[in-house]
């Protein structure tokens, strides 16, 4: 996409709009072959556009991932079916462990996001999260191999024995240590992927635009890989083998990433994002009682060689959050005539405080996010539950797996990218002149009005189940229902609809619309929604089951023939509709940050203009 490509997003940024600078040393070879957007190899030197980067070195990263989802699904798919029927827990215990998992799988991105921008940088964090990643893996491949280490069967009176402190200690610190893992590598590589397009190179950049959706249809080949054939490896053969298997697809997916590793650009780390900002702010409360000037060029800034030399961004200023142009304010100068001066770290360069307002104003949004992700959480704890009491049977001797269903929600999801990207985006362009179709928040909010549809739908079906159960006797057994597990389509299939706009375009948004030197941070805090999203989902789950008990009828009981598990889905779909209502109004008074390659194509235009006079024979 070229500088006036995203015209309506520019339009919407309007007068509060700012632009970036980003200056570039000319190697010899001229500006045109190097990447223009910073990118370094390992060593820190500029790389050729022509020898490092794009859909090449993209494809040893997206491969990398084709084989890491199909690992960490491998284990999610299934894991509410191993807590209940091998370590046998509850079916509310079961759910909030497996939501609680996942909370922290989807927060600790924020401390991988944190080292990689501010020491390490995104391929070195990365590496050492994959190694920490493979070990969570063997141990709970042990975990569940290893006789010790696994409870007992139930006996033929189902009464199950409980799992020891050693069995649970052991198979959760494999979990746990996977989501740590989990924290170097999900923010990054991703981020390492966008990486590989120049963001100021028009054709590369219309390439960028594809990457999120493929990088997301990779991501479902994976999850469907391992929503059929892992789960019915673990079901039906042996949990040791469905646990081995994406073991070893994640070893041979790190080998597949490293040996990339001479085709890749890399970005220099910028600094922490977190300490950045928490200078800016701390700053502009210590300094809430200077005025702000009425000129810009009064607050302070570094020249444009610092940017230069740092290869980093320079923003201009704006009126947007004003208060906190208060911390680019020289107070108490020399030139002043004494009086005691403010603390260095007060004085923050005008740079600083447009990257922090980037990042507070998408704060609203991201936290719209948490209850969206919350009903996502369903699908592999609730749904799953109720696949378990339905008729799984495909002819006389094949039983689907109950959490084989979730292949419906990645099938649902490839075939949309595919359509989105290919058929829709190409139509609706050219009526609305934004390269991408539709603005990302639209494509988000279109998530959220189907996810509404999708519970209350789940809601409707749950009623008919519990109503089968009833009129059959079955209310006070967890034997199997006549129904098929089919009856539960429709809702698996309209999440996998929902998650094709709002999973796919929440992840651009938030790479999109971070400052450039914090991509890293902008991925996650996309992924941080998803652990918020997840708690969120515990504890309304503990709390609704624990204030309709007191009242004699818990909704979610572990027979859930028994329960009312209609209402809370209602209840959810009441959740998302007001959650829907607040996204509109939000993302009717966001403005898209506008494009930093306006001014970068001005300054390059100059610099390639001044080289052209100056080869020019004087006279």
């Amino acid at each position: 996409m070229g500088a006036g490509a995203r015209d309506e997003e520019a339009a919407a940024a309007g007068a509060g709009a700012h632009h970036g600078s980003l200056a570039m040393e000319k190697p010899q070879h001229g500006a045109a072959e190097y990447a223009q957007d910073g990118s370094v190899d390992l060593r820190g030197n500029p790389v050729l556009r022509s020898q490092r980067g794009g859909w090449t070195a993209c494809s040893f990263i997206v491969v990398y991932e084709l084989f890491e989802r199909m690992a960490y699904y491998g284990i999610a798919s299934n894991l509410f079916i191993y807590l209940t029927e091998k370590l046998h827990q509850g079916t509310v215990e079961a759910s909030n462990n497996v939501t609680n998992w996942s909370g922290t799988v989807f927060l600790t991105p924020l401390l991988g996001a944190y080292v990689a921008d501010a020491y390490l940088g995104r391929y070195w964090t990365f590496v050492i999260g994959s190694a920490i990643y493979f070990l969570g893996m063997v141990l709970l491949v042990l975990s569940v191999s290893l006789p010790a280490l696994k409870p007992p069967p139930c006996d033929a009176a189902k009464v199950c024995p409980k799992a020891s402190a050693l069995q649970v200690g052991v198979y959760f610190g494999g979990l746990y240590i996977v989501a740590f893992g989990n924290g170097g590598t999900k923010p990054n590589i991703s981020t390492i992927g966008a990486d590989q397009f120049d963001e100021f190179d028009p054709r590369e950049k219309m390439h960028k635009l594809s990457f999120f959706n493929w990088w997301m249809f990779t991501i479902f080949l994976g999850i469907l890989f391992s929503s059929s054939v892992l789960v019915y490896l673990q079901d039906n053969v042996s949990w040791p083998i469905g646990y081995g298997i994406p073991t070893l697809g994640l070893l041979v997916s790190i080998i597949i990433f490293l040996a990339g590793t001479r085709l890749y650009r890399h970005k220099v780390p910028q600094g922490s994002a977190f300490t950045s900002m928490g200078r800016v702010i701390a700053a502009a409360l210590l300094k809430w009682s200077v005025p702000v000037p009425a000129d810009a060029k009064e607050l302070h800034e570094l020249d444009l060689e610092e940017y230069t030399r740092k290869r980093r961004f320079r923003m201009d200023s704006t009126n947007a959050m004003r208060f906190l142009n208060k911390a680019a304010v020289p107070v108490n100068d020399d030139k002043d005539g004494g009086g005691s001066a403010a603390p260095t770290w007060s004085l923050c360069t005008v740079t600083q405080v447009e990257e922090t307002k980037q990042i507070l104003k998408l704060m609203p949004l991201l936290v719209a996010m948490f209850v969206p992700c919350t009903l996502i959480a369903q699908t592999n704890t609730l749904f799953v539950k109720q696949g378990t009491t339905m008729d799984r049977h495909m002819g006389p001797h094949f039983e689907i797996p109950p959490a084989s269903l979730g292949v419906f929600v990645t099938l649902t999801m490839l075939v949309s990218v595919v359509v989105y990207d290919r058929v829709f985006v190409k139509a609706v362009r050219r009526y609305t002149g934004n390269p991408r179709g539709i603005t990302l928040l639209k494509r988000m909010g279109t998530g959220l009005a189907l996810q509404v549809v999708t519970m209350a739908v789940a809601s409707v079906i749950e009623s008919r189940r519990l109503a089968y159960a009833r009129s059959h006797g079955l209310v006070a057994t967890e034997d199997q229902l006549g129904l098929s597990i089919f009856v539960l389509l429709p809702q698996f299939v309209l999440m996998g609809l929902a998650d094709a706009f709002l999973v796919v375009g929440k992840l651009e948004f938030f790479y999109d619309q971070a400052p450039e030197g914090m991509k890293s941070l902008g991925t996650a805090m996309s992924l941080t929604a998803y652990g918020i999203g997840n708690f969120l989902s515990s504890l309304l789950l503990s709390t609704v089951t624990r204030i309709t008990r007191k009242r004699g009828n818990a909704w979610v009981k572990n027979n859930i023939n028994d329960s009312n598990l209609d209402y809370y889905y209602a209840f959810l779909t009441v959740l998302g509709g007001v959650n829907f209502a607040a996204f509109l109004v939000l993302s009717t008074m966001y403005r898209y940050k506008a494009e930093s390659t306006d001014t970068i194509d001005i300054v390059i235009g100059l610099e390639t203009e001044k080289a052209k006079l100056q080869a020019e024979p004087l006279g």
